[in-house]
């Protein structure tokens, strides 16, 4: 496929899959409910929402399945002009199987598909677009522990983004079903010179941090992150809300109370009202009161993407309960 229309604000790869979401135990079978997920595009569609101009560069099997992403984002608002379809791989399968009211066990068919054999042609084509390079570059830890081939994508993506002098984005998303600590510290610390805003839970800040620094608290490792040339680091601290670290020091913002529905996707939902709020120019008080409250619409809602607000709706967590908007 072929055609990139148009100017970005963002641009993300990575790989998304068809989901399927049943009511209880897999094993009892039972009906599933059918939609798409994938970090990236998470992330995505959540800038999309917001107004912002989201291209996506991935890969999908020659399939229905393929079929289904494809047309989700697009109806989402996101450019998949640039998209490969691969006639030799399937498009990857994800199954969420709720065992409690907060445990759901994830289970993933994505070895040797099409989003794991990933290249750099769609970012090349996204970065030489009609309209120009894409403001914000952004990246995950999942993408480079796909295969070969989608580490050299994201390696593309992080020397065009220097060409270009676009802003990099890493939300470190680490995923210990897909590597070790041991590889994917090899990899992320290797990019951290291109990083402009690196996003990560507390936890996944050693796996970004040279392999003989100290272990310390998040406020050390982000210093030494900023000494490296990375601009702001943002820490994410679940239902605590979250910390940035940048040039004018440590700021933290308290999670947005909300009765929590499903957890998934929330992190994506963070990123995308943090790079929202920074695509407008607003301060990092602003870029956190924007992520936590993403954030919040995606707790308080099921599936990975479909309760992301637009920009019209950021207010209505101000509502009082029981408020009927008319």
């Amino acid at each position: 496929m072929s055609g990139v229309s148009g100017a970005a604000d963002v641009l993300t790869l990575g790989e998304t899959m068809v989901a399927l979401r049943g009511s209880g135990p897999l094993k009892l079978g039972g009906s599933m409910d059918v939609s798409i997920a994938g970090a990236e595009s998470n992330v995505a569609i959540g800038l999309a929402r917001l107004g912002h101009a989201t291209r996506w560069a991935g890969a999908v099997g020659d399939d229905e399945a393929g079929e289904l992403v494809l047309r989700t984002l697009r109806a989402e608002g996101v450019d998949v002009g640039g998209v490969t379809r691969d006639p030799d791989a399937p498009t990857g399968l994800i199954l969420f199987e709720p065992r409690l009211p907060e445990v759901t066990r994830v289970h993933y068919y994505r070895a040797g598909s099409a989003g794991s054999r990933l290249t750099a042609a769609p970012v090349e084509r996204a970065f030489t677009a009609p309209g120009g390079a894409p403001r914000v570059l952004h990246l995950t830890g999942i993408t480079p522990a796909l295969g070969p081939s989608a580490l050299d994508a994201c390696r593309r993506a992080l020397e065009l983004a220097r060409e270009h002098r676009t802003t990099v984005c890493l939300d470190v998303n680490f995923r210990s079903r897909l590597w070790s600590d041991e590889e994917a510290a090899g990899v992320l610390r290797s990019w951290i010179p291109y990083v402009d805003v690196l996003i990560a839970s507390d936890d996944e800040l050693p796996l970004c941090v040279p392999e003989t620094t100290a272990a310390g608290e998040a406020s050390a490792l982000a210093d030494e992150l900023r000494a490296q040339g990375v601009r702001e680091v943002v820490v994410k601290l679940g239902a605590d809300g979250a910390t940035a670290y940048t040039g004018d020091g440590e700021l933290y913002a308290p999670a947005r109370p909300v009765r929590a529905v499903d957890a998934v996707g929330a992190g994506d939902a963070f990123v995308a009202g943090y790079l929202s709020a920074l695509l407008d120019g607003d301060d990092v008080a602003r870029r956190l009161d924007r992520a936590v409250t993403t954030g919040a619409f995606a707790v308080a809602s099921h599936g990975d993407w479909e309760g992301a607000p637009t920009r019209a709706e950021l207010g209505l967590l101000g509502a009082g309960p029981g408020t009927v908007v008319r």
